[in-house]
């Protein structure tokens, strides 16, 4: 059981690093790229990021699922419906956008609205590991 748990804070601490970087950084630069190859670099995000986030994510939802059924603790509960949450979040506000950019291509007030509606998972993935950090003790 403790190396579920260190995983699952290496998880944490990982994806709130990534999620960090992705509202302060990656996605406001997205204001910046050039119109007539936006589409070229969205689609270069999505692939790359992807490379980096899906794994993570995967591991974290199954980790949270084990320790749930093995040690249903009210923090480990909670940490399950954060990540949860975290998952309805992406499909349901940040993919629909990455997917119009993609295809629509450049347009500020949905990239205005993707940064606005991350800070969703960014809140999400900073609390997660809070609890998880608690957890630990």
């Amino acid at each position: 059981m403790d190396d579920l748990k260190n995983i699952e804070l290496i998880i944490a601490g990982s994806m709130f690093g990534v999620i960090w970087l992705v509202q302060l950084v990656i996605y406001p630069s997205f204001l910046h790229l050039e119109k007539n190859s936006f589409r070229l670099a969205m689609k270069h995000h999505q692939n790359k990021i992807s490379y980096v986030v899906i794994p993570l994510m995967l591991v974290e939802i199954f980790v949270a699922l084990i320790l749930v059924i093995t040690t249903p603790q009210t923090l480990q509960v909670l940490t399950l419906i954060i990540v949860l949450s975290i998952w309805i979040v992406t499909f349901t506000q940040q993919v629909p956008h990455h997917h119009k950019l993609l295809f629509d291509g450049f347009d500020e007030r949905r990239i205005k609205n993707l940064v606005a509606s991350n800070w969703t998972r960014t809140g999400l993935w900073t609390v997660k590991l809070i609890v998880v950090l608690v957890n630990q003790t």
